[in-house]
Protein backbone atom coordinates (compact mmCIF):
# COMPACT_ATOMS: atom_id res chain seq x y z
CA UNK A 1 0.00 0.00 0.00
CA UNK A 2 1.36 3.45 -0.88
CA UNK A 3 1.83 5.89 1.99
CA UNK A 4 2.25 8.91 -0.27
CA UNK A 5 -0.16 11.64 0.86
CA UNK A 6 -1.46 9.29 3.56
CA UNK A 7 -2.15 10.25 7.17
CA UNK A 8 0.95 10.46 9.38
CA UNK A 9 1.53 8.47 12.59
CA UNK A 10 0.64 10.52 15.66
CA UNK A 11 4.03 10.04 17.35
CA UNK A 12 6.50 9.64 14.48
CA UNK A 13 10.16 8.77 15.02
CA UNK A 14 12.21 10.97 12.67
CA UNK A 15 15.78 10.39 11.52
CA UNK A 16 17.67 13.51 10.45
CA UNK A 17 20.45 12.93 7.92
CA UNK A 18 22.94 15.60 6.82
CA UNK A 19 22.64 14.36 3.25
CA UNK A 20 25.80 15.53 1.50
CA UNK A 21 28.43 14.26 4.02
CA UNK A 22 26.36 11.14 4.71
CA UNK A 23 26.50 10.16 1.04
CA UNK A 24 30.20 10.99 0.95
CA UNK A 25 30.81 8.68 3.91
CA UNK A 26 28.82 5.88 2.22
CA UNK A 27 30.90 6.35 -0.94
CA UNK A 28 34.08 5.91 1.09
CA UNK A 29 32.70 2.89 2.96
CA UNK A 30 31.59 1.10 -0.21
CA UNK A 31 34.49 2.40 -2.31
CA UNK A 32 32.14 3.56 -5.08
CA UNK A 33 30.26 6.82 -5.76
CA UNK A 34 26.92 6.73 -3.93
CA UNK A 35 24.09 9.23 -4.28
CA UNK A 36 20.34 9.15 -3.71
CA UNK A 37 19.95 6.78 -6.68
CA UNK A 38 22.02 3.86 -5.41
CA UNK A 39 21.98 3.71 -1.61
CA UNK A 40 22.62 0.06 -0.61
CA UNK A 41 19.70 -1.97 0.74
CA UNK A 42 21.75 -2.65 3.87
CA UNK A 43 21.39 1.00 4.90
CA UNK A 44 17.60 0.75 4.70
CA UNK A 45 17.52 -2.61 6.47
CA UNK A 46 19.86 -1.66 9.32
CA UNK A 47 20.25 2.12 9.78
CA UNK A 48 16.84 3.43 8.72
CA UNK A 49 14.42 0.61 9.54
CA UNK A 50 13.39 1.81 13.02
CA UNK A 51 12.05 5.16 11.81
CA UNK A 52 8.71 6.47 10.58
CA UNK A 53 10.32 9.27 8.56
CA UNK A 54 13.71 10.39 7.29
CA UNK A 55 14.56 14.08 7.08
CA UNK A 56 17.14 14.49 4.33
CA UNK A 57 18.61 17.81 5.38
CA UNK A 58 20.32 19.89 2.68
CA UNK A 59 19.14 18.42 -0.63
CA UNK A 60 18.47 21.73 -2.41
CA UNK A 61 20.79 23.33 -4.93
CA UNK A 62 23.43 25.33 -3.08
CA UNK A 63 24.55 28.83 -3.85
CA UNK A 64 27.91 29.43 -5.58
CA UNK A 65 28.16 32.79 -3.80
CA UNK A 66 27.41 31.21 -0.43
CA UNK A 67 30.09 28.61 -1.05
CA UNK A 68 32.71 31.30 -1.64
CA UNK A 69 31.60 33.26 1.42
CA UNK A 70 31.74 30.08 3.51
CA UNK A 71 35.23 29.25 2.23
CA UNK A 72 36.61 32.68 3.10
CA UNK A 73 34.86 33.25 6.45
CA UNK A 74 37.60 33.34 9.17
CA UNK A 75 35.37 31.98 11.95
CA UNK A 76 34.12 29.14 9.80
CA UNK A 77 37.68 28.36 8.70
CA UNK A 78 38.55 27.73 12.34
CA UNK A 79 35.56 25.40 12.67
CA UNK A 80 36.50 23.50 9.51
CA UNK A 81 40.02 22.84 10.76
CA UNK A 82 38.72 21.76 14.17
CA UNK A 83 36.34 19.33 12.45
CA UNK A 84 38.63 17.91 9.74
CA UNK A 85 42.34 17.52 10.53
CA UNK A 86 43.01 17.22 6.78
CA UNK A 87 40.60 20.00 5.72
CA UNK A 88 40.74 21.15 2.09
CA UNK A 89 38.88 24.04 0.42
CA UNK A 90 36.89 21.59 -1.71
CA UNK A 91 35.32 20.18 1.47
CA UNK A 92 33.19 23.34 1.65
CA UNK A 93 29.99 22.86 -0.36
CA UNK A 94 28.11 25.88 0.98
CA UNK A 95 25.30 26.33 3.47
CA UNK A 96 22.16 24.20 2.96
CA UNK A 97 20.26 27.20 4.34
CA UNK A 98 21.44 29.55 1.60
CA UNK A 99 19.21 27.98 -1.04
CA UNK A 100 20.05 28.88 -4.63
CA UNK A 101 16.90 27.26 -5.98
CA UNK A 102 14.48 24.58 -4.81
CA UNK A 103 15.84 21.94 -7.18
CA UNK A 104 17.45 18.78 -5.82
CA UNK A 105 21.19 19.21 -6.23
CA UNK A 106 22.60 17.06 -9.05
CA UNK A 107 25.70 16.44 -6.94
CA UNK A 108 23.63 14.17 -4.68
CA UNK A 109 21.48 12.52 -7.36
CA UNK A 110 19.04 15.18 -8.51
CA UNK A 111 15.26 14.93 -8.51
CA UNK A 112 15.33 11.42 -10.01
CA UNK A 113 17.46 10.26 -7.10
CA UNK A 114 15.05 11.84 -4.63
CA UNK A 115 12.05 10.18 -6.30
CA UNK A 116 13.91 6.88 -6.20
CA UNK A 117 14.65 7.10 -2.50
CA UNK A 118 11.13 8.25 -1.69
CA UNK A 119 9.79 5.17 -3.44
CA UNK A 120 12.16 2.89 -1.53
CA UNK A 121 11.25 4.53 1.77
CA UNK A 122 7.52 4.28 1.01
CA UNK A 123 7.89 0.54 0.36
CA UNK A 124 9.02 0.31 4.00
CA UNK A 125 6.24 2.66 5.24
CA UNK A 126 8.78 5.40 5.90
CA UNK A 127 8.04 8.99 4.93
CA UNK A 128 10.32 11.67 3.51
CA UNK A 129 10.89 15.14 5.00
CA UNK A 130 12.81 17.99 3.34
CA UNK A 131 13.82 21.53 4.34
CA UNK A 132 12.01 24.75 3.64
CA UNK A 133 13.71 28.06 4.48
CA UNK A 134 10.99 30.75 4.67
CA UNK A 135 13.06 33.68 5.89
CA UNK A 136 15.62 33.99 3.07
CA UNK A 137 17.29 32.63 -0.06
CA UNK A 138 20.91 33.03 -1.17
CA UNK A 139 22.09 36.45 -2.36
CA UNK A 140 22.57 35.02 -5.85
CA UNK A 141 19.33 33.00 -5.87
CA UNK A 142 17.29 32.77 -9.05
CA UNK A 143 14.51 34.39 -7.00
CA UNK A 144 16.43 37.68 -7.17
CA UNK A 145 15.35 38.02 -10.82
CA UNK A 146 11.81 38.60 -9.55
CA UNK A 147 10.49 41.77 -7.93
CA UNK A 148 8.59 42.54 -4.72
CA UNK A 149 9.84 39.46 -2.85
CA UNK A 150 12.49 41.00 -0.58
CA UNK A 151 13.15 43.74 1.95
CA UNK A 152 14.51 46.72 0.01
CA UNK A 153 16.71 49.51 1.31
CA UNK A 154 17.99 52.86 0.18
CA UNK A 155 21.42 54.19 -0.73
CA UNK A 156 21.49 55.83 2.70
CA UNK A 157 20.86 52.42 4.31
CA UNK A 158 23.73 50.92 2.35
CA UNK A 159 26.12 53.75 3.22
CA UNK A 160 25.16 53.78 6.90
CA UNK A 161 24.93 49.98 7.35
CA UNK A 162 27.17 48.30 4.74
CA UNK A 163 27.08 45.00 6.64
CA UNK A 164 23.27 44.93 6.70
CA UNK A 165 22.49 45.87 3.09
CA UNK A 166 23.93 45.07 -0.35
CA UNK A 167 23.19 45.98 -3.95
CA UNK A 168 22.18 44.02 -7.03
CA UNK A 169 22.34 46.33 -10.04
CA UNK A 170 20.52 49.50 -9.05
CA UNK A 171 18.52 47.75 -6.28
CA UNK A 172 19.51 47.67 -2.60
CA UNK A 173 18.40 44.75 -0.44
CA UNK A 174 18.66 43.67 3.18
CA UNK A 175 20.63 40.62 4.25
CA UNK A 176 18.67 37.94 6.12
CA UNK A 177 18.38 38.61 9.83
CA UNK A 178 17.50 37.07 13.18
CA UNK A 179 16.56 39.92 15.56
CA UNK A 180 18.31 38.15 18.44
CA UNK A 181 21.65 38.27 16.61
CA UNK A 182 23.86 41.35 16.36
CA UNK A 183 24.93 40.71 12.77
CA UNK A 184 22.91 39.56 9.74
CA UNK A 185 23.58 36.50 7.57
CA UNK A 186 25.61 37.97 4.71
CA UNK A 187 25.11 35.05 2.34
CA UNK A 188 21.31 35.41 2.15
CA UNK A 189 18.70 37.99 1.15
CA UNK A 190 15.71 38.74 3.41
CA UNK A 191 12.28 37.70 2.13
CA UNK A 192 9.47 40.13 2.96
CA UNK A 193 6.88 38.14 4.93
CA UNK A 194 4.33 40.93 4.49
CA UNK A 195 4.60 40.94 0.68
CA UNK A 196 1.62 39.45 -1.16
CA UNK A 197 3.92 38.34 -3.96
CA UNK A 198 6.36 36.69 -1.52
CA UNK A 199 3.51 34.77 0.07
CA UNK A 200 2.28 33.62 -3.34
CA UNK A 201 5.82 32.54 -4.23
CA UNK A 202 6.09 30.59 -0.98
CA UNK A 203 2.81 28.77 -1.61
CA UNK A 204 3.79 27.93 -5.18
CA UNK A 205 7.18 26.62 -4.04
CA UNK A 206 5.76 24.51 -1.23
CA UNK A 207 3.12 23.00 -3.51
CA UNK A 208 5.92 21.90 -5.83
CA UNK A 209 7.88 20.48 -2.87
CA UNK A 210 4.77 18.64 -1.66
CA UNK A 211 4.73 16.68 -4.90
CA UNK A 212 8.10 15.03 -4.09
CA UNK A 213 8.02 14.51 -0.30
CA UNK A 214 5.68 14.04 2.65
CA UNK A 215 6.56 17.01 4.83
CA UNK A 216 8.87 19.94 5.50
CA UNK A 217 10.91 21.19 8.42
CA UNK A 218 10.64 24.98 8.27
CA UNK A 219 13.81 26.76 9.32
CA UNK A 220 13.44 29.46 12.03
CA UNK A 221 9.67 29.52 11.45
CA UNK A 222 8.93 32.08 14.17
CA UNK A 223 10.81 34.81 12.24
CA UNK A 224 7.88 35.01 9.80
CA UNK A 225 5.14 35.61 12.37
CA UNK A 226 3.56 39.06 12.10
CA UNK A 227 4.72 40.32 15.50
CA UNK A 228 8.32 39.11 15.16
CA UNK A 229 8.66 40.32 11.57
CA UNK A 230 7.28 43.76 12.40
CA UNK A 231 9.55 44.04 15.45
CA UNK A 232 12.56 43.07 13.31
CA UNK A 233 11.93 45.34 10.32
CA UNK A 234 9.69 48.15 11.57
CA UNK A 235 8.87 50.85 9.03
CA UNK A 236 10.63 48.92 6.24
CA UNK A 237 7.59 46.61 5.95
CA UNK A 238 4.67 48.94 6.63
CA UNK A 239 1.36 47.74 8.06
CA UNK A 240 0.85 44.27 9.51
CA UNK A 241 -1.32 42.06 7.24
CA UNK A 242 -4.66 40.85 8.54
CA UNK A 243 -3.61 37.22 8.16
CA UNK A 244 -0.56 35.54 9.64
CA UNK A 245 2.06 34.34 7.16
CA UNK A 246 1.79 30.69 8.28
CA UNK A 247 -2.01 30.71 8.47
CA UNK A 248 -2.08 31.69 4.82
CA UNK A 249 0.72 29.40 3.63
CA UNK A 250 -0.17 26.21 5.49
CA UNK A 251 -3.90 26.38 4.76
CA UNK A 252 -3.21 26.84 1.03
CA UNK A 253 -0.87 23.84 0.89
CA UNK A 254 -3.11 21.61 3.00
CA UNK A 255 -6.09 22.41 0.81
CA UNK A 256 -4.38 20.37 -1.90
CA UNK A 257 -2.27 18.06 0.30
CA UNK A 258 -4.20 17.68 3.57
CA UNK A 259 -1.73 15.20 5.06
CA UNK A 260 1.42 17.12 4.15
CA UNK A 261 3.33 17.63 7.41
CA UNK A 262 4.68 20.97 8.65
CA UNK A 263 7.38 21.01 11.34
CA UNK A 264 8.51 24.32 12.82
CA UNK A 265 11.96 25.06 14.11
CA UNK A 266 10.81 27.51 16.77
CA UNK A 267 12.32 29.13 19.88
CA UNK A 268 11.48 31.93 22.35
CA UNK A 269 8.56 29.96 23.86
CA UNK A 270 6.48 30.47 20.71
CA UNK A 271 5.60 26.79 20.21
CA UNK A 272 1.92 27.13 21.12
CA UNK A 273 1.55 30.17 18.88
CA UNK A 274 3.01 28.33 15.89
CA UNK A 275 0.81 25.31 16.58
CA UNK A 276 -2.23 27.59 16.41
CA UNK A 277 -1.02 28.93 13.06
CA UNK A 278 -1.15 25.45 11.55
CA UNK A 279 2.07 23.59 12.33
CA UNK A 280 1.68 19.88 13.01
CA UNK A 281 4.78 19.79 15.23
CA UNK A 282 7.08 22.38 16.80
CA UNK A 283 10.56 21.99 18.28
CA UNK A 284 10.53 21.43 22.05
CA UNK A 285 13.64 23.47 22.79
CA UNK A 286 12.46 24.03 26.36
CA UNK A 287 12.59 20.31 27.11
CA UNK A 288 16.07 20.12 25.58
CA UNK A 289 17.30 22.90 27.87
CA UNK A 290 15.74 21.30 30.92
CA UNK A 291 17.25 17.91 30.12
CA UNK A 292 20.64 19.53 29.57
CA UNK A 293 20.75 21.97 32.48
CA UNK A 294 17.94 21.33 34.97
CA UNK A 295 16.53 18.42 36.98
CA UNK A 296 13.74 15.88 37.16
CA UNK A 297 11.38 18.27 38.99
CA UNK A 298 11.45 20.95 36.28
CA UNK A 299 11.18 18.29 33.57
CA UNK A 300 8.16 16.84 35.38
CA UNK A 301 6.52 20.27 35.51
CA UNK A 302 7.17 20.70 31.78
CA UNK A 303 5.36 17.43 31.13
CA UNK A 304 2.23 18.62 32.96
CA UNK A 305 1.23 20.78 29.99
CA UNK A 306 -2.01 20.03 28.16
CA UNK A 307 -2.13 17.03 25.86
CA UNK A 308 -3.08 19.22 22.88
CA UNK A 309 0.23 21.06 23.31
CA UNK A 310 2.44 18.11 24.28
CA UNK A 311 1.32 15.89 21.44
CA UNK A 312 2.46 18.45 18.85
CA UNK A 313 6.06 18.88 20.02
CA UNK A 314 9.29 17.50 18.54
CA UNK A 315 11.46 15.98 21.29
CA UNK A 316 15.22 15.72 20.76
CA UNK A 317 18.57 15.76 22.53
CA UNK A 318 20.56 16.44 19.36
CA UNK A 319 20.20 17.93 15.89
CA UNK A 320 22.51 19.69 13.45
CA UNK A 321 22.30 22.98 15.39
CA UNK A 322 23.10 21.59 18.84
CA UNK A 323 26.23 20.10 20.36
CA UNK A 324 26.52 16.36 19.99
CA UNK A 325 24.57 14.67 22.78
CA UNK A 326 27.58 12.88 24.29
CA UNK A 327 29.40 16.22 24.44
CA UNK A 328 26.47 18.12 25.95
CA UNK A 329 25.30 15.46 28.39
CA UNK A 330 28.07 12.87 28.75
CA UNK A 331 27.47 9.24 27.82
CA UNK A 332 25.38 8.08 30.82
CA UNK A 333 23.24 11.20 31.12
CA UNK A 334 22.68 11.20 27.34
CA UNK A 335 21.16 7.72 27.64
CA UNK A 336 18.72 8.87 30.31
CA UNK A 337 17.86 11.99 28.30
CA UNK A 338 17.28 9.92 25.16
CA UNK A 339 15.11 7.45 27.07
CA UNK A 340 12.87 10.35 28.14
CA UNK A 341 12.85 12.31 24.87
CA UNK A 342 12.10 9.27 22.70
CA UNK A 343 9.24 7.90 24.81
CA UNK A 344 7.14 11.05 25.21
CA UNK A 345 4.06 12.05 23.19
CA UNK A 346 4.74 13.96 19.98
CA UNK A 347 7.40 13.52 17.32
CA UNK A 348 10.80 12.11 18.35
CA UNK A 349 13.98 13.13 16.50
CA UNK A 350 17.36 11.39 16.23
CA UNK A 351 20.28 12.93 14.39
CA UNK A 352 22.55 10.78 12.22
CA UNK A 353 25.62 9.83 14.27
CA UNK A 354 23.81 10.22 17.60
CA UNK A 355 23.24 6.48 17.98
CA UNK A 356 26.94 5.80 17.37
CA UNK A 357 28.19 8.28 19.94
CA UNK A 358 29.73 10.79 17.56
CA UNK A 359 31.22 13.77 19.38
CA UNK A 360 32.13 16.33 16.72
CA UNK A 361 29.56 18.99 15.80
CA UNK A 362 30.04 19.53 12.08
CA UNK A 363 29.57 22.89 10.34
CA UNK A 364 26.71 22.45 7.88
CA UNK A 365 28.81 24.03 5.13
CA UNK A 366 31.06 20.95 4.97
CA UNK A 367 30.42 18.11 2.54
CA UNK A 368 32.58 15.58 4.38
CA UNK A 369 32.44 14.04 7.86
CA UNK A 370 35.41 13.56 10.16
CA UNK A 371 36.39 9.99 11.04
CA UNK A 372 35.09 9.07 14.50
CA UNK A 373 35.31 5.92 16.55
CA UNK A 374 31.93 4.34 17.25
CA UNK A 375 30.71 3.77 20.79
CA UNK A 376 29.55 0.13 20.96
CA UNK A 377 27.78 0.77 24.28
CA UNK A 378 25.62 3.49 22.72
CA UNK A 379 24.97 1.51 19.55
CA UNK A 380 23.56 -1.35 21.63
CA UNK A 381 21.64 1.04 23.87
CA UNK A 382 19.89 2.80 20.99
CA UNK A 383 19.08 -0.46 19.21
CA UNK A 384 17.33 -1.70 22.35
CA UNK A 385 15.66 1.66 22.91
CA UNK A 386 14.32 1.98 19.39
CA UNK A 387 12.84 -1.51 19.62
CA UNK A 388 11.22 -0.72 22.98
CA UNK A 389 9.70 2.76 22.76
CA UNK A 390 5.92 3.03 22.38
CA UNK A 391 5.43 2.85 18.64
CA UNK A 392 2.63 2.32 16.17
CA UNK A 393 0.82 -0.15 18.41
CA UNK A 394 0.26 2.82 20.77
CA UNK A 395 -0.95 5.07 17.94
CA UNK A 396 -4.25 5.88 19.68
CA UNK A 397 -3.05 5.27 23.23
CA UNK A 398 -3.57 7.45 26.28
CA UNK A 399 -0.67 8.89 28.27
CA UNK A 400 -0.29 10.16 31.84
CA UNK A 401 2.40 11.16 34.31
CA UNK A 402 2.75 8.89 37.32
CA UNK A 403 3.20 10.12 40.86
CA UNK A 404 6.43 9.18 42.69
CA UNK A 405 6.42 8.88 46.47
CA UNK A 406 9.10 8.58 49.15
CA UNK A 407 10.05 5.06 50.24
CA UNK A 408 11.39 6.10 53.66
CA UNK A 409 10.76 9.16 55.77
CA UNK A 410 13.44 11.72 55.06
CA UNK A 411 14.54 10.14 51.76
CA UNK A 412 13.97 12.76 49.08
CA UNK A 413 15.59 10.84 46.22
CA UNK A 414 12.11 9.92 44.95
CA UNK A 415 11.93 13.40 43.37
CA UNK A 416 14.74 12.38 40.99
CA UNK A 417 12.55 9.72 39.39
CA UNK A 418 10.32 10.47 36.40
CA UNK A 419 7.60 8.04 35.41
CA UNK A 420 4.73 7.95 32.93
CA UNK A 421 2.37 5.39 31.44
CA UNK A 422 1.11 4.66 27.92
CA UNK A 423 -1.95 2.43 27.64
CA UNK A 424 -4.46 1.20 25.08
CA UNK A 425 -6.77 -1.80 25.49
CA UNK A 426 -4.61 -4.41 27.23
CA UNK A 427 -1.28 -2.88 26.20
CA UNK A 428 0.64 -0.97 28.87
CA UNK A 429 4.08 0.62 28.66
CA UNK A 430 5.56 2.18 31.81
CA UNK A 431 8.67 4.37 31.64
CA UNK A 432 10.71 5.02 34.80
CA UNK A 433 13.96 7.05 34.79
CA UNK A 434 16.31 8.22 37.52
CA UNK A 435 17.37 11.58 36.12
CA UNK A 436 20.09 12.40 38.64
CA UNK A 437 23.70 11.77 39.70
CA UNK A 438 22.74 9.78 42.80
CA UNK A 439 21.08 6.38 43.38
CA UNK A 440 17.36 6.97 43.87
CA UNK A 441 14.30 5.00 44.88
CA UNK A 442 10.58 5.60 44.92
CA UNK A 443 7.14 4.09 45.01
CA UNK A 444 5.47 4.81 41.65
CA UNK A 445 1.70 5.24 41.64
CA UNK A 446 0.66 3.86 38.25
CA UNK A 447 -2.59 5.72 37.62
CA UNK A 448 -5.15 5.25 36.13
CA UNK A 449 -4.17 1.57 36.08
CA UNK A 450 -6.70 -0.86 37.68
CA UNK A 451 -4.77 -3.79 39.16
CA UNK A 452 -7.64 -5.51 41.03
CA UNK A 453 -6.44 -8.73 42.70
CA UNK A 454 -4.57 -10.11 39.68
CA UNK A 455 -0.88 -10.80 39.46
CA UNK A 456 1.10 -8.73 36.99
CA UNK A 457 4.28 -9.28 35.06
CA UNK A 458 6.60 -6.31 34.43
CA UNK A 459 9.16 -7.02 31.70
CA UNK A 460 11.92 -4.45 31.33
CA UNK A 461 12.43 -4.17 27.57
CA UNK A 462 15.86 -2.59 28.06
CA UNK A 463 17.38 -5.35 30.24
CA UNK A 464 14.94 -8.19 29.34
CA UNK A 465 14.42 -8.88 33.05
CA UNK A 466 10.95 -9.72 34.36
CA UNK A 467 9.33 -9.08 37.74
CA UNK A 468 6.00 -10.29 39.16
CA UNK A 469 3.78 -8.27 41.50
CA UNK A 470 0.51 -8.71 43.33
CA UNK A 471 -2.18 -6.28 42.22
CA UNK A 472 -3.27 -5.46 45.78
CA UNK A 473 0.30 -4.48 46.75
CA UNK A 474 0.68 -2.34 43.63
CA UNK A 475 -2.58 -0.56 44.43
CA UNK A 476 -1.68 -0.03 48.08
CA UNK A 477 1.98 0.94 47.85
CA UNK A 478 2.78 1.53 44.20
CA UNK A 479 5.62 -0.04 42.25
CA UNK A 480 8.91 -0.02 44.17
CA UNK A 481 11.86 1.04 42.00
CA UNK A 482 15.49 1.54 42.90
CA UNK A 483 17.74 2.91 40.18
CA UNK A 484 21.38 3.83 39.81
CA UNK A 485 22.23 7.32 38.44
CA UNK A 486 20.88 7.97 34.92
CA UNK A 487 19.31 4.51 34.64
CA UNK A 488 15.77 3.62 33.63
CA UNK A 489 13.19 1.00 32.73
CA UNK A 490 10.69 0.59 29.93
CA UNK A 491 8.25 -1.92 31.36
CA UNK A 492 5.81 -3.91 29.29
CA UNK A 493 3.00 -4.81 31.70
CA UNK A 494 0.90 -7.96 31.28
CA UNK A 495 -1.63 -9.63 33.53
CA UNK A 496 -0.70 -13.15 34.62
CA UNK A 497 -3.72 -15.36 33.96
Amino acid sequence: MSIKNAKWPKNPIIYEINTWPWLKALSETYNTPINLNNIPDKIFNEEIRFFDAVWFMGVWERSPASKEIAREHPGLQNEYHKTLHDFKDEDVVGSPYAVYYYHVDNNIGGVDGLKNIRKRLAEREIRLILDYVPNHVSIDSLWTFESDLFIEGTLDDLMAHPYEYFSIGDKIYAYGRDPMMTTPWTDVIQINAFSLKAREKTIKTLLAIAEICDGVRCDMAMLMTNKVFKRTWGEKVGFIPEKEFWDEIISAVKERYPNFLFIAEVYWDMEWELQQQGFDFCYDKRLYERLAHENASTIRNHLKADWAYQSKLVRFIENHDELRAVEMFGVEKSQAAALIALTLPGARLIYEGQTRGHKIKRPVQLGRNPFEEENKLLIDFYQNLLKSIPGREFESASWALCETLSVNSGDTSFSNILSYLWWIDNNYRLIVVNYSVIPSKAHVRIKPFHFDTHKWNFTDLISNKSYSYNGEDLFKHGLYVELKPWKGHIFNIKRID
